[in-house]
């Protein structure tokens, strides 16, 4: 086989154990195989470029295959430095879908890849976290006139690109996947509840029971963690802004407390707001010895980590992916994954189960730009495929539901009758 576009990849021989492990995930994505054996006979996506700035995973990978075999010409670049799984990167690249991700890589190498995938021109972009879509807007608008549209992964994605449509910038459609209901109340809630719980512990190897966990941010991830941390037999403490959440996670069962006085009583605190210095410098300064702080959200600046690193006399790697920082009182905090993604940074992120709708909604709205013209603005995944990923679930777990009959559907859509 001959590559015709650049790749960055830190290993070739890697390649065979990604394979294997793609086409493991892949008995975890039913709904993706639905559609990619659809895609490989009807070709919706044929010769359309499509750039891709993702976690370099096996789940990735089954959705890339699928835009493949619809007829796409992909091209990946990292959306995490240090989300990708080097195996994965040096398997897609023999599936000849040129790859620029190394696990670790610096900013620099980082920023130098999404500008290599966005040379591939393309007409759609599928991104996690906007940072493909802002460079395109900033840095290298001249290749916006090729672009139909893109999607969207993330809930930090979907608040920069609503940001960019409020000034007046966005200059081409987005469709918000992450707020289709098949992605955020199973993806945010169940993948990155098991995931996040997932990456501490193997970077950790800690007992969660009886531990006091804080978990700063109660949208649908932070639920999705606070539920899987009390069930393992931990005491949970929600910190909150927004008081409707608050409230909600009262009436869930936790605790529900400041920030300030969470940090002086908890054992770890997890991050997961979508903002950035969410524990900042006074929160250190009264977290107890031996406190471990790890980050759920997409950007490492929700961990004031500059701050930290300035109230520190030490700082030491102490296990992979766990770096000690001693203060001058001598008490230790523990910092996991440099900040980042902790379930992608220490672990393999979401399972595969959970990534098969969200990137089933990737394939089927990608498909969906292609056949429309759209204004540039950030759009809802229409109601139509999220309940369409939503009847294939349920159908490759063989489970059937009930239909309305005509009589019911007639009342749902009348105003007449009444007691």
């Amino acid at each position: 086989m001959t590559l015709t576009k650049n790749y960055d990849i830190k290993d070739p021989t890697l390649a065979e154990a990604g394979r294997q492990r793609i086409e493991w995930a892949s008995r975890e994505m039913p709904v993706i195989r639905l559609i990619r054996k659809r895609f490989a006979k009807e070709k919706p996506l044929e010769d359309v470029r499509i750039s891709g700035c993702l976690h370099i995973t096996t789940e990735t990978a089954n959705l890339a295959l699928a835009l493949k075999e619809g007829g796409a010409d992909v091209a990946l670049c990292a959306s995490n430095p240090l989300s990708t799984q080097d195996d994965v990167a040096s398997a897609l690249v023999e599936y000849d879908i040129p790859t620029n991700a190394i696990k670790g890589e610096d900013e620099a190498t980082y920023y130098k890849h999404i500008n290599t995938a966005l040379d591939h021109k393309p007409q759609l972009t599928v991104d996690d976290g906007a940072d493909l879509v802002t460079t395109l807007h900033t840095k290298r608008s001249n290749l916006i006139g090729n672009v139909i549209g893109g999607t969207e992964e993330t809930t930090t994605g979907v608040i920069r690109l609503r940001s960019l449509e409020k000034a007046g910038k966005l200059r081409y459609p987005i469709i918000a996947v992450n707020d289709a209901q098949t992605k955020y109340l199973f993806d945010n809630r169940y993948g990155t509840g098991q995931s996040t719980i997932d990456g501490i512990t193997r970077a950790t190897n800690i007992l969660w029971a009886g531990k006091k966990v804080v978990i700063c941010g109660y949208g649908w991830c932070g639920r999705g963690v606070a539920m899987r941390a009390k069930g393992l037999g931990s005491l949970v403490i929600i910190t909150e802004v927004e008081p409707v959440r608050a409230l909600e996670a009262i009436m869930d069962g936790y605790q529900v407390m400041p920030l300030m006085e969470a940090a002086k009583v908890g054992d770890i605190f997890i991050t997961i707001a979508g903002n950035k210095n969410v524990i900042d410098k006074a929160h250190f300064q009264v977290m107890k010895d031996g406190a471990i702080l790890a980050n759920s959200g997409h950007f490492n600046v929700e961990i004031n980590i500059p701050t930290l690193e300035s109230l520190a006399n030490s700082k030491r790697r102490i296990r992979p992916f766990v770096d000690e920082y001693t203060l001058d009182n001598g008490r230790h905090l523990y910092l996991l994954g440099e900040g980042r993604l902790i379930n992608l940074a220490a672990a393999e992120g979401h399972p595969a189960s959970v990534m098969d709708m969200s990137f089933a909604n990737q394939a089927l709205c990608l498909e969906y730009m292609v056949g429309n013209s759209l204004k540039p603005r950030v759009y809802p995944v229409p109601e139509e495929i999220d309940k369409q990923v939503a009847r294939l679930k349920l159908q490759s777990l063989g489970i059937s539901i009930d239909s309305l009959t005509p009589e019911q559907q007639e009342y749902l859509t009348s105003w007449e009758e009444g007691t």
